[in-house]
This record gives C-alpha cells, structure tokens and sequence, in this order.
C-alpha cells in the first residue's frame, strides 16, 4: 500500500488561517478519496508560513471493482423509457436482464465498474479540493482563473512504496506537479526533490524548515522561558499569541530584548497590549513586582551576529510605539485627576443604538438601575450610583480609543488615580464580567450591582425595541449577557425575582418574554453542570421560577434525590398514582380533589399510607416555605415505601363507589403533596 504526500507551496498564509487551512486540507483530501473507494490506514495535515502538506499512510494503489445492480422499467414500457435506462446505464438491450417482480417482468442492468489507479483518482480529488478550498479570503493573480489565500507557486505530490516514489501526474492552471519543494526563504533557498514523507521532512529541516506548527511552539516556548529563567524572569503565558508566532516562522530563532527605562513605569496591561497588538511581542515580567521589564521576539531566521541588528531594529520601532503609549497614558491620567465628568460628558455624542439613544443616555439608566439593585446584592447605593457613572468614562480615554481591549481596566487605573473609593474603581473594571464561561464573576457588591444593571439595560433596551436572537444570529451578545446575569445571580446568591427587576429596566420591554429566554438559557448552563434537563423541566413549572437562586437550589435538591433509588422509586409510585388518577378524571369527568377520609381505609397498608401523608405534608410544607428543598424532597422521598405497599395491597377501582371514590381522593393527595416540590409529571422514566 503506497503514501501519498501532498505539498501546496505558495507565499506566506496569513498565521490565523493556517490550522483551519491544514484541517480542511486532511478533511476534504481524505473524504474524496474514501468516497472514490480509497480507504487508508491514517492521515496528518501540517503547516508553515509558505506551505499546506497532508501525509496520507496505508493508501490503496487502486479503487476495488463495483457490481452495481439498477432496476429499470417494466417489460412492454414505452420505448424512450427503456432507451433512457439504456443510456444511463451504458448497457445494450442484449445486455439487460428480466426478472419477476411484483408488479411482473422487469428489467435489470448488472454494471460493472472496474477498479481505477489510485493515481486517476488522487489526480481528480486533488484538483477539486484545490480549486474550490474554503479559504475565508482568497486572490486570484496573473492570466488564470485559479483563487489562492496567496499566489500558489508548485505543487508537491507523489505516492510512494517499497519499490520507489512516482509522482502523481496533474496539472492546474499552468502548475504541473512534481516531486519538489523549497525550504527557507533566506537561509536555503532553491528546489529540492523529495521520495517519502519521511524523507520530506528530514530535508526540509536540514533546509531550516520546521513543518509541525505544534513543534515550532514548543521550541518558542522552551527558549523563551528559559531565557526569561536565567534572569529570574518569567515569560507572561499567552497561548493564542504562541500559535500565532509559530505561524510567522518557518525557522524560530528567539531573542530576548531591553524595554527601555522610560517606559518601565507604564501600567505591565499597558506594556503587554502594545507589545503583542503592534508586534507580536511576548512580555517577560519580574515575577516578584509584577512589572514588565523585557521582551521575547521570534526571528525567521538565524543571523551571524546572534540576532543583535534585529534586536536593534526591533527595540527602535518598540520605542516609537511605547512612547505613543506613554503619551496617552500621561495625558489621561492628567484628566482623569482633574475631572473625569468631561470624559462621561463626551459620551453623550456617542450613539449606543438608533433606538435606544447614546451612550450618555445608556450610563443616567444604569446608574438608575444600579441604586435599585443595589439592596438587592448588598451594595452601598450610592457608591452603586456613582460607579455606575463613571465605569464607561475610559471609554473616551486616549488609551482605550487605541487599545479598546483595556476598556475597564483603564477605568480602575483612572478611577484610583482620581481618588475615587477603591469599590468603585474595581467596580470600573468589573462590570463587564462575566464575558464568557470561563471568566470570572465580580464578588464584591459594588462590581456586581453596575455589571447586574449594565447587562440587564442591555437586555431590556434590545427587548423592548424587539431586536432579539433569531437561529444562530446574536449581533448584540444577548445571549452572552443573560448567562452573565446567571452567573452574577447564581454564583452570588443573589435573591431576586427578574420580573420585578426587569420592570425597572428599559420600559416596554416583554417581562415573560424575556424571562422565557433567561430560562432557556439556564437549561443550557445547568446542562453543562449535569443537571438533568427533565429536572430544570419539573423546577421550571413551579410558582417563582424567576427567583433563579431558588430555582437551582430546588433542582439540584429533586437532582440528589432522584440519583437515589427511594427517589427513582418513588417516580413509578408516583407516575403510577398520577395515571391511574388521571384516567379516572377523565372517565368520571370529576376532578378527585374532595380530601380523602382514614375512616374509609381497608387495610394496614392503605392506613400507612395516610399516616405516611401526614407526616410528608406537615415536613414539607414548612421546609419548602423554609426554602430548605434538600429537607422538603427528603420528605417526599420517604413516601417511597408506604406507596409501594399501598399498590401492592390495595385496589383503587375498588367495587364499592364509595371505597373506589376515597381512594382517588387519596391519589389526588398524592399528587398534591408531592406537587409541592416540583413537577413530577415532567420527570422522565
């Protein structure tokens, strides 16, 4: 069985469209060529700078013949209908067999598809995924009509065996493939052929090329902090900045730089944003001051002097840059300790949305809402109020106009700086959290007041001028902004009906609307902590379902009692109970709801379970108005055995009217005590 190596040499992909490039390449190569009959033992798709390659192993060297068998029309049809079959089958009448069939003599051509070389197929596959790859942006360059994310310069592909290497004859657009590539730009350039995949990557190595992009990281990262440990310095993690990095070079060379003196005393946020946004430095901080003092840059390629000119080069644009920086931080601070008012001022001519007025406009509701939220979570109300003023001022701040990623940050940088109390700057910083499910929620009762009515403006304003989530479309991150609202309330237990809260929002906005989504949105985060979604179904049907700390503590409670088996059990008991109850409704066109009398009960069994009734409905009722639902389901959970017995021993649909009538009251009872604590009717099972 052959491999097949496959090389796209072009100018440099951008670094952010490599992995995705190199997916699709294994992805759409691999499938055509199983869907041409070509199965293989195991794929890998690789990438630098200047090339897409896909190694396929255990390849076969040709498709397997195919019987195929087509039925056609009946015998006596008319006769374009049987020349029609003729055609598509490729077949002569002489050729074609009758056979019975249901509806009589039918005909049948029998096709036989030989075999084809691996070569015809590669060949056809190849091109096919070449000429319509999905690249997010591609070019199309000279006389062809070929589209590339860059000019796409030769392409390598060949099989290989033990009896030797061929290469795969194809041509597209004016490139002929061949068994050659080149390696590094500067540092060995020229053309040199190749036999294997293995002998592909030795001599791409030796010729400065390293084709795993997870291998250039790993080599980045080793000398990075190992030149930053040396010192006594640590290099400042960034995963998405490592792979980008690894996706510039084809040969990583690091070298470690000087910040100069000047700039040492910038925020380290300040130091690393402009660094990485501007070029794509990595910063290296002192770990025992937290200050970024050095920088790691990633070469393409070794120089005699050890990297020193580029070093030099580098540190003379790093200057430029992190004197801009300077500049907007020393021109803010100086406003921001005179008199931020006029930096919320300036927000008043910043549109937030056509309908929903400026930004000016937004901060007078948020600052309203917080003071009313503010009780609520255990906040100051007027430090609330006033945090809430000042938490968007950054936003016309020179240094979050040229990094907007610092909005917030900034804000507690000025807000200290300006003498504010230290909640309310937190609370500048922290009102945009949570952003995502892996960030962190604001504890303190300032921080979550402002980020509480921050998102629930947002959410209110959207829906009251009806711009909601439609499928998969979310422009304005509503989405996002009720799970932050979740996970604010949920991991503060923070006690408040949304209803209530929504009303104090933007006015006109669908209060069960909205807290319909909210709801839909809690399933998918219980889900994701393993809470059952027939579980959230039964909580949900209950009386203050917009209390969502209370909802989450009532669902994990009936979540822990239904993983036991006194608790599954009593599901069928009660399933049980509440069908047979139903039916009989129906029947009888009476609802049993009149209270069952002990003194019609027959046996043992039905008297404890009257008794078992008294007991779960004095033990239930004032745990649930306790909000202790562990206590309130472990009640419920007793009921188990006594319902079992009862089943066992006892006869609803007795033959007295009387007895049978009592005991569908007693059903009801049932119902109603275990009703108490969630909606069992939902509960699966």
């Amino acid at each position: 069985m052959p491999d097949l190596l496959i090389e796209l040499f072009s100018e440099e992909i951008p670094a952010r469209m490599q992995g995705k490039a190199a997916a699709d390449l294994k992805r759409l190569v691999t499938e055509g060529l199983v869907d041409a009959g070509l199965t293989y033992a195991s794929a890998g798709a690789f990438s630098t700078p200047r090339r897409l390659a896909l190694s396929v192993e255990g390849l076969l060297s040709e498709s397997p013949a195919v019987r195929e068998e087509r039925k056609g029309p009946k015998v006596g049809a008319p006769e374009k209908a049987i020349e029609g079959f003729l055609r598509s089958s490729g077949l002569t009448m002489e050729q074609l067999e009758i056979r019975d069939d249901k509806k009589g003599q039918v005909y049948f051509a029998s096709i036989e598809k030989p075999g084809r070389a691996a070569e015809v197929i590669i060949a056809e596959v190849l091109e096919g995924v070449i000429r319509n790859f999905p690249w997010p942006k591609s070019m199309r360059w000279g006389a062809g009509a070929l589209r590339w994310v860059r000019p796409l310069h030769s392409i390598l592909c060949i099989l290989s065996d033990e009896e030797g290497s061929r290469v795969v004859p194809f041509e597209l657009d004016g490139i002929t493939a061949g068994a050659t590539t080149e390696g590094h730009r500067f540092m060995a350039p020229g053309v040199f052929s190749v036999t294997s995949f293995e002998d592909y990557t030795t001599k791409l190595k030796r010729a400065h090329v390293v084709l795993d992009a997870t291998e250039r990281a790993e080599h980045i990262w080793a000398d990075a902090t190992n030149m930053a440990f040396a010192q006594g310095l640590e290099v400042v993690d960034d995963k998405g900045l490592l792979t980008e990095v690894a996706g510039l070079v084809e040969w990583p060379v690091v070298l470690m730089g000087d910040i100069a003196e000047d700039f040492l005393s910038l925020p380290p946020e300040v130091l690393q944003t402009s660094m990485k946004e501007h070029q794509k430095f990595f910063s290296v901080k002192n770990p025992k001051t937290g200050r970024i003092e050095k920088f790691i840059t990633v070469a393409n390629r070794e120089t005699k002097d050890q990297g020193k000119t580029i070093l030099a080069g580098n540190q003379k644009v790093l200057f430029a840059r992190l004197s801009d920086a300077k500049f907007f931080w020393e021109n803010d601070l100086r406003i921001a300790r005179s008199d931020m008012s006029q930096w919320v001022q300036a927000l008043d001519n910043v549109t937030f949305h056509n309908k929903l007025g400026t930004q000016g406009e937004r901060i007078s509701r948020i600052a309203a809402l917080a003071r009313e939220i503010a009780p609520l979570v255990g906040a100051d109300a007027d430090l609330a109020e006033q945090a809430a003023r000042v938490a968007k001022a950054d936003l016309s701040s020179e240094m979050v106009y040229e990094f907007p990623e610092l909005q917030g940050l900034m804000g507690r940088y000025y807000a200290e700086n300006a003498g504010l109390p230290q909640e309310v700057a937190n609370a500048c910083e922290q009102h945009y959290s949570p952003l995502g499910p892996s960030d962190d929620v604001p504890t303190e009762a300032v921080s979550v007041a402002v980020a509480l009515a921050d998102k629930l403006d947002t959410l209110t304003g959207f829906w009251a001028i009806d711009e909601k989530p439609t499928g998969s479309k979310d422009p304005f991150a509503l989405r996002r902004a009720a799970l932050g609202v979740i996970r604010l309330v949920l991991e503060n237990g923070v006690r408040a009906p949304l209803a209530e809260v929504f009303a104090k929002g933007y006015p006109g906005a669908d209060a069960a609307d909205l807290l319909a989504f909210f709801h839909d949105r809690l399933k998918v985060y219980l889900r994701d902590q393993g809470i059952r979604h027939d579980v959230i179904d039964a909580c949900l049907a209950m009386d203050g379902n917009d209390d969502l700390a209370l909802l989450v503590a009532r669902a994990r409670a009936l979540q822990d009692v239904l993983a036991t088996d006194d608790g599954e059990n009593l599901i069928q008991g009660f399933k049980r109970a509440n069908n047979i109850l139903t039916q009989a409704e129906e029947k009888d066109g009476v609802e049993y709801s009149f209270g069952a009398d002990v003194k019609f009960a027959e046996g043992a069994e039905e008297k404890a379970l009257f008794a078992a009734l008294d007991r779960a409905e004095g033990a239930i009722s004032p745990a649930i108005e306790a909000e202790d639902f562990a206590a309130a389901m472990a009640a419920m959970a007793a009921l188990r055995e006594p319902i079992d017995a009862y089943f066992e021993a006892v006869q609803v649909n007795a033959e007295s009217e009387i007895i049978r009538r009592n005991r569908l009251n007693l059903l009801h009872r049932i119902r109603a005590t275990c009703g108490q604590v969630a909606d069992l009717t939902r509960i699966d099972g």
